[in-house]
């Protein structure tokens, strides 16, 4: 499955477009290499993703091309949520 479509089914990201344009715009990776929205992903794999002040990583548990709300949480794992520091010059 696509990571765009993914993110998207999962509703890790509410919609595709979106999901698309962060990845093209290198803030998503995939086993610590920068993604494209059309890498493909398998089952283990570990998506960063870098959202303004955070970053949420989360583990690949199963790929469905459809799922319902409620379920789309058991489509993945989260790793690890660090929220960014900001700092003020």
């Amino acid at each position: 499955m696509r990571l765009d479509k993914f993110l998207k089914v999962s509703r890790i990201i509410k919609r595709r477009t979106l999901s698309k344009e962060i990845s093209e715009a290198n803030r998503v990776k995939v086993n610590d290499k920068i993604a494209k929205p059309s890498t493909r992903l398998k089952i283990g794999d570990i998506i960063e993703i870098e959202f303004g002040r955070s970053i949420l990583k989360v583990r690949v548990k199963e790929l469905r091309e459809h799922v319902l709300k409620n379920d789309s949480s058991m489509l993945y794992e989260i790793i690890e949520e660090v929220k960014k520091e900001v700092t003020h010059i």
